[in-house]
């Protein structure tokens, strides 16, 4: 009877895991949804957009440009980076595979 505890106190916590793995993304989109309420987002676009001028309009607009260029720009440094890693990566196998076919054995 005792080694039949610790089964069920496996099989209990094994419960417990599961309902709060399947809690958790739960609480996350109800935290999500009830902080939404208070994100108005920037009180320089806010104000622009709503004045309906023209030029409140291109400067909303332009705020909206800077910040995706701002977001993109981290993956295009990476990647660009790595792209020549990549290309001298190549190059330098080719070079040694050539040395290599020339040379007789």
């Amino acid at each position: 009877m005792t080694q039949l505890q610790p089964y069920a106190e496996i099989r209990l916590r094994g419960r417990w895991l599961r309902c709060l793995q399947a809690a958790l993304p739960l609480l996350i989109v109800a935290v999500a949804l009830l902080a939404a309420a208070d994100a108005f987002g920037c009180p320089n676009c806010k104000d622009a957009v709503s004045d309906a001028d023209p030029d409140g309009m291109n400067l909303a607009r332009g705020y909206f440009y800077s910040i995706l260029i701002m977001l993109a720009m981290p993956f295009a440094l990476i990647g660009s980076f790595s792209a020549y890693v990549w290309r001298e990566m190549r190059r330098q196998k080719a070079a040694g595979d050539a040395a290599h076919g020339d040379s007789p054995s």
